[in-house]
C-alpha cells in the first residue's frame, strides 16, 4: 500500500515526532504544520497527517528545539512541501540559526562550515528513518476505509518501488 494512502491521527503522529499534542494543535491552527491527508472540520473530525507531514514535524521539533526563528521555520516547511518525496531522504538542512540552508552535497555542507560561524545540521534522512521505525510500532489508518493498521511501516511500498527502478 502506498504511504499516499495512510494517515496519522494526532497522537500517532505526536509519539512518533516527539511533541505534544498541544503543540501539533497549535502548529495546525497557525499553519505552520497542517495535516495533508485531511484537516479538522469542526468539533469532533480526527485531523490524519501523511508520513511526510510527521517527518516535517519532528523537523520543525529539532529546529525550536535550537533556537531557529519560526520565521526560519516556516520558510524551511514551505520547502520541504515543495520538495519531491524522495529527494527528502537525501537532504541536509543546515543553519546558523539565523538562516536556513538546505545541503545536497558534502561539498555544501563543507562551504557552509568554511564561514567560522556555528552551524547545526539536521540529516533529513536519518528524521525519515526515525519517523519510519515510530510509526511501524504505531496505528496507521486507510484513507480511502478508515481501516486501522497495526504496525504497518509507511513505507515498504516506496522501498519495492525503488528496488524494482534499480
Amino acid at each position: 500500500m502506498a504511504s499516499e494512502e495512510i494517515g496519522y491521527r494526532g497522537p500517532t503522529a505526536c509519539a512518533a515526532a516527539g511533541i505534544t499534542y498541544r503543540q501539533l494543535d497549535y502548529w495546525a491552527r497557525t499553519g505552520l504544520v497542517e495535516p495533508s491527508v485531511r484537516p479538522a472540520h469542526g468539533s469532533g473530525t480526527q485531523r490524519l497527517y501523511s508520513f511526510r507531514d510527521v517527518v516535517v514535524l519532528k523537523i520543525v521539533k529539532r529546529f525550536l528545539d535550537t533556537g531557529v526563528s519560526l520565521q526560519n521555520i516556516r520558510t524551511a516547511v514551505q520547502h520541504l512541501r515543495a520538495c519531491e518525496f524522495r529527494d527528502l531522504e537525501r537532504m541536509t538542512l543546515m543553519s546558523d540559526g539565523a538562516t536556513v540552508y538546505e545541503c545536497t552535497s558534502p561539498d555544501e555542507v563543507h562551504a557552509l562550515l568554511q564561514g567560522g560561524q556555528g552551524i547545526f545540521g539536521i540529516a533529513v534522512g536519518v528524521v525519515w528513518r526515525d519517523v519510519e521505525s515510530a510509526l511501524s510500532q504505531l496505528h496507521g489508518e486507510r484513507v480511502d476505509t478508515g481501516e486501522t493498521l497495526v504496525g504497518h511501516n509507511p513505507t515498504d511500498e516506496l522501498a519495492r518501488r525503488r528496488n524494482r527502478a534499480v
